[in-house]
């Protein structure tokens, strides 16, 4: 364990390994998640993590290869959080899921001296059959919300011309009256 600067290293007794302490950006490839409701989804997501200085020697000592034990672990905790909740908290709740996945990567990874940053969902993708069923869904409120906002205007319009009538009605009076 050295810090940075050069370094002398002895062939025979010692080996060298050259640790990027920088935030590093993962793509974690689109995973296909099955939630509580047993809606198969397809999930893309990031994950920002770095070496930390004073346990660098762990990032090589403790696990092989750390990005690609990062990669593992993620997919497998994405796999066990959106199997706990429903398709809709997955589709609304995508912050709470990045919290949640980054808290438990970062409490793995630290014995590997790596700190999980930030989790970055970038894509949600339902399957084709209920992303249309979403339409029909989005459909079906947009309709009903127009027929309720007429369904307001024909009544407010009514109310109005009847408070004409009656104005009307009580003007006519007081003028048959005063004459």
């Amino acid at each position: 364990k050295k810090g940075p600067g050069p370094v002398f290293v002895i062939p025979i007794m010692n080996s060298a390994k050259k640790v990027d302490m920088r935030t590093e950006v993962m793509d974690i490839p689109r995973q296909r998640n099955i939630t509580k409701d047993n809606a198969a989804i397809d999930i893309d997501f990031l994950v920002y993590l770095r070496v930390m200085g004073e346990y660098s020697d762990r990032s090589v000592l403790v696990v092989e290869e750390y990005r690609a034990a990062v990669v593992g672990l993620a997919t497998t905790t994405l796999r066990a959080v959106v199997g706990e909740i429903t398709l809709d908290e997955v589709l609304s709740q995508r912050e709470r899921i990045n919290d949640v996945l980054r808290s438990k990567l970062d409490a793995e990874t630290e014995r590997w001296g790596v700190k999980v940053e930030n989790v970055e969902i970038r894509e949600i993708e339902p399957p084709r059959d209920i992303q249309e069923a979403m339409n029909r869904q989005m459909s079906a409120e947009r309709v009903r919300r127009a027929v309720v906002t007429e369904a307001d205007g024909t009544r407010q319009a009514s109310i109005t011309v009847a408070e004409g009538e009656k104005q009307a009605a009580i003007l006519t009076a007081e003028g048959s009256r005063q004459a």
